[in-house]
């Protein structure tokens, strides 16, 4: 999942927005350098993206993508799950999605006002969070992820094959993220069971 589905997943679980962010750029064992509920976090992100990358329903919509972009498939499946969520807000959560944008970005920064990169993102953070209801705020997201991927990718080319099976992953999001929330219930219960 991208940043919108696991904010979203860190807010209905308690668990720390901040951690739910960092999750994808803290690599390797978690030793204490973080505050413990951060790392809770980061253990949440970490058990929810392979939930979701094992998951059938998202191994059988992987499938649905052909060609050079099919590699790419779960990346692709992250942003755009992050759009049909930011299009049915509304139905998930009570708070409105321009309120949660800013009130998310403000309580990153103060569970973690460390690093200066963390600024400069969070200063643009609800806007991304906003576009991703927006096909351009998709291609934003691709264009972005394409740049940061290692070798040269058609990512950036993605938005209109996307757009094309809209149909199809709206059913398969539909069928798994109720899946995935009741996953991350029961997994912020053992992990603190675990830490506690």
């Amino acid at each position: 999942m991208n940043y919108l589905a696991h904010l979203y997943l860190a807010d209905h679980t308690g668990t720390s927005l901040a951690g739910s962010v960092l999750g994808d750029s803290v690599k390797g064992r978690l030793c204490g350098a973080y505050p413990p509920s951060i790392e809770l976090g980061i253990r949440l992100h970490r058990h929810i993206d392979s939930f979701t990358d094992t998951h059938p329903v998202v191994l059988n919509a992987c499938a649905r993508f052909e060609g050079p972009l099919r590699r790419y498939a779960g990346i692709l499946l992250d942003i755009y799950f992050d759009h049909l969520l930011a299009k049915q807000w509304i139905r998930l959560h009570a708070e409105p999605l321009q309120q949660f944008a800013k009130r998310v970005s403000t309580v990153i920064w103060q569970q973690w006002p460390h690093p200066p990169l963390m600024q400069q993102r969070l200063a643009s953070f609800p806007e991304v969070l906003l576009s991703y209801g927006q096909s351009h705020g998709i291609a934003t997201a691709l264009q972005r992820v394409s740049q940061r991927a290692k070798r040269a990718n058609p990512m950036v080319s993605a938005l209109p094959l996307l757009e094309s099976k809209h149909e199809l992953l709206a059913q398969d999001f539909d069928a798994f993220f109720p899946e995935l929330i009741e996953f991350a219930e029961a997994e912020v219960s053992r992990l603190y069971s675990i830490t506690n």
